[in-house]
């Protein structure tokens, strides 16, 4: 790379970690082409992007970002997962590929401004999506109406019961 092109590199890097969620450092020593184009692939569908970049220009591009924080883990072949919508998923994405493929080592990860080893990772990973954390807290919050809605009615049909009888009783 020209000085330019490595600047340039550096720059758009720097806007893709002020912009990112999540980014996870991966060590792809082992992997064929096919196999990280089969990995590039299944984070294309999950909309996050999969780079292969130099550590020097990864340190350079982190600097002023929370993306900082991974400096020490860019260290020897290291790949790039960034991801700009839920945090959750690259965490996901690539843990079930590291399952898949035992090759691909995960260095570390940036969960929103969080350094998270392998270990956490992991953890992250077995979570529910956001979508499916907040459709588990909007039916907590209704729960408890629904089971009042249902409490009230049965008392009013229990009023429309007695009523009833009392009547057919005096009649």
């Amino acid at each position: 790379m020209k000085k330019a092109e490595k600047q340039e590199f550096i720059e758009e890097l720097h806007g893709k970690f002020m912009a990112a969620k999540s980014a996870i450092l991966t060590d792809y020593k082992g992997l064929t082409v096919a196999e990280i184009t089969e990995l590039r692939n299944e984070l294309r569908k999950s909309q996050l992007e999969y780079r292969v970049i130099k550590n020097t220009l990864a340190k350079r591009a982190a600097v002023g970002t929370e993306a900082d924080k991974l400096s020490s883990y860019l260290q020897g072949p290291t790949g790039l997962v960034l991801g700009f919508g839920d945090a959750v998923t690259p965490a996901k994405v690539v843990m079930a590929h590291a399952k898949k493929q035992p090759k691909l080592k995960v260095r570390a990860g940036l969960i929103e401004g969080t350094v998270a080893d392998e270990d956490m990772l992991k953890a992250i990973a077995l979570l529910p999506s956001r979508d499916e954390l907040l459709s588990q807290m909007a039916a907590g919050f209704q729960a408890p109406a629904s089971q009042m809605a249902r409490l009230l009615a049965a008392t009013v049909a229990r009023l429309g019961y007695a009523l009833t009888a009392l009547k057919d009783k005096n009649a």
